[in-house]
């Protein structure tokens, strides 16, 4: 007989970028306030990197990759939720609800038929934990005629907002993406272009595969910026596009990558500096489609890990402060998977996590599909008890 769980609801969110480094896992208590009970990163099994890779690069016979894929992924997902919640001194029995992301392998938010496609089996994870599990989340956004990105907004807003401040939250993942959390309450964000990812490219392919990333931003700080090369990719057309907007490897994947690589008479290190330089420069050019300059920027993400970028982001967007989400009180690691926990208690309960301002849908919607677990009987009970 299944035991009542607790009140207010345990919800896990599990997220793994666009660069397929890690699975993140955040085991939240959903109070007004939220809270953030423990987190989990793990890296990402080397046999599903690399094939993850592959597949976010148009290929052939990728319908059976992709199928076994999907569900090699919903395994890994479920075993990294199964050890959060072990490590968190908590049973299955206590989570309410998982929500994950999955890997997203196409984006086309622009397409003459819209769509966007993240694969990690969900009912994989609701049958290996008996948790019921909520994905998804973009599709429905992008019927409402939205981009279907960035998703986070809603839950920054949340989190971080503030009644005396302009606050932009800049999570650098794989792609950077910004939130506007205005002072008068209004909430706006988009992708800003490459974060990681372009670095994580350029890393593994120099280093012939040994490293995924450039550690704190080592070699980018000790190479010069090509400004040719900069200004070659600072044309790219993504950039100067208005929002709403939202892009992926589709475009700063490895054709960008390639040409960085091939650029003549540079150092490696040049090539990383150029990069990050890239991100940087991307990112502070986004003011200018943000209502006005933000007092304070929050960062989360890899990127924050990144002291050369976080040194040159200070630079680029002073006088604003720019700290790390740690000085709200939340991990800057944790906080997207933290907002796929927040999303799927939305979607469960029929409520939007979709913000039409951000992705030019035609409407707010409630995004993400249901996977019942072993426990929906008892989440239907509940769910009414999570509104008062």
């Amino acid at each position: 007989m299944l035991e009542r769980m607790q009140a207010p609801p345990i919800i896990l969110g599990i997220m793994s970028g666009t660069s397929a480094d890690g699975i993140d896992v955040a085991v939240m208590r959903m109070t007004k306030k939220t809270e953030l009970l423990h987190f989990l990163s793990l890296p990402m099994p080397p046999e599903l990197r690399e094939p993850i890779l592959r597949l976010a690069e148009p290929g052939v016979n990728e319908i059976e990759l992709m199928g076994a894929l999907h569900v090699r992924l919903g395994h890994a997902y479920a075993h990294a939720a199964l050890q959060a919640i072990e490590a968190a001194g908590l049973k299955t029995g206590d989570i309410a609800a998982i929500g994950c992301h999955g890997q997203t392998i196409r984006h086309r938010p622009g397409e003459r038929h819209p769509f966007t496609m993240q694969i990690g089996c969900a009912a994989t994870i609701a049958e290996r934990t008996g948790i019921t599990t909520v994905d998804d989340f973009r599709s429905r956004d992008i019927a409402a005629g939205g981009q279907g990105a960035p998703l986070v907004p809603f839950a920054h807003r949340r989190l971080f907002a503030s009644e005396d401040t302009d606050i932009a939250v800049l999570n650098i993942g794989g792609i950077a993406n910004i939130t506007w959390l205005g002072r008068d309450g209004s909430t706006s964000g988009f992708d800003c272009g490459p974060g990681n990812m372009l670095m994580d490219v350029l890393m593994l392919e120099l280093s012939d595969g040994r490293n995924g990333f450039d550690e704190d931003g080592a070699l980018a700080a000790s190479g010069a910026v090509s400004q040719p090369l900069l200004d070659k990719l600072l044309a790219h057309p993504f950039l100067s596009k208005r929002p709403p907007k939202s892009t992926g490897r589709e475009d700063f994947g490895s054709a960008v990558a390639d040409i960085i690589l091939a650029w003549p008479e540079i150092s490696d290190a040049d090539r990383l500096a150029t990069a990050c330089e890239l991100t940087a420069r991307s990112i502070a050019d986004c003011i200018r489609f943000l209502p006005a300059a933000p007092a304070r920027w929050l960062v989360c993400g890899g990127g924050a890990r990144n002291s050369h970028l976080m040194q040159s982001l200070a630079g680029k967007l002073a006088p604003a402060d720019v700290c790390g989400t740690e000085s709200r009180g939340m991990s800057g690691q944790a906080v997207e998977a933290a907002c796929f926990a927040m999303l799927a208690m939305q979607t469960l309960c029929g409520s939007a996590n979709t913000l039409a301002a951000v992705t030019g849908a035609s409407h707010d919607v409630c995004g993400g599909s249901i996977h019942p677990g072993a426990n929906w009987p008892l989440v239907l009970q509940d769910i009414p008890t999570w509104t008062r």
